[in-house]
Formats: C-alpha cells, structure tokens, sequence
C-alpha cells in the first residue's frame, strides 16, 4: 500500500468539480494537459458511469472512497480510457477522479492505495 499525492505525480492544477453541472462537462471538449487532474466528489457513495463523449485522448480514471481510518482510498481502476467509450464501474464510490493517460502506471497506483486529494 502506498500514500499518493497528485502533486508528486505531476499534476500541477487540480480542478474541482462540485456542481451537478461541472461533473457533467468533465473533460468534454478540453485540450489534452498532462499536469491536470479533475475531481468530481459527491454527496454519497455511488456508481459513477462515465463516457467519453467529445474527450479526443485517453485518461486514467481512479474510483475513491473513504476508508474505516478516515483515509481516501482507491477502490477501482480504470487506465488508458479510450475517446468515445463508456465505462460502468464496479464498485460504488465518493470521489472520481480524471488523470492524464498513463499517470497510473507512471505513478504505480494500485487498488488500496491511499491518495491525498
């Protein structure tokens, strides 16, 4: 088990997405930059199905939930997300967040580990 911080993966500029609104634009039609993140944290633990509609490059996608010790933990992966794809995950979560492609296996994140957003 590792402790992650984004910074140290090289995102620079983490975006926030808290409104209804800002989850459902996502990355959609944004620029490819490899030092930014995007967070979409939400009121309860839920199954979060993403798409990839009008996103033209890939992306890691990390599911999050907290943890019994308080910790966010990562709960589900999903790497090299392919443009104009759907994803239905598997596991119920509080956060998702959106990483360039290969900031996973660049950053060697796995189930479990327990990231600092």
């Amino acid at each position: 088990m590792n402790i992650i911080n984004l910074h140290h993966l090289g995102i620079k500029d983490v975006k926030r997405c808290n409104t209804h609104l800002s989850k459902s634009i996502g990355l959609m039609f944004s620029r490819r930059n490899n030092n930014k993140a995007l967070v979409m944290e939400f009121n309860k633990e839920q199954k979060v199905p993403l798409h990839m509609f009008f996103v033209f490059y890939p992306i890691d996608i990390l599911y999050i939930n907290v943890g019994d010790d308080g910790n966010k933990k990562i709960i589900e992966i999903k790497e090299n997300f392919m443009p104009f794809t759907f994803y239905f995950p598997k596991n119920k979560a509080k956060y998702v967040v959106e990483l360039p492609a290969n900031t996973v296996s660049k950053g060697k994140l796995n189930v479990n580990d327990t990231i600092m957003l």
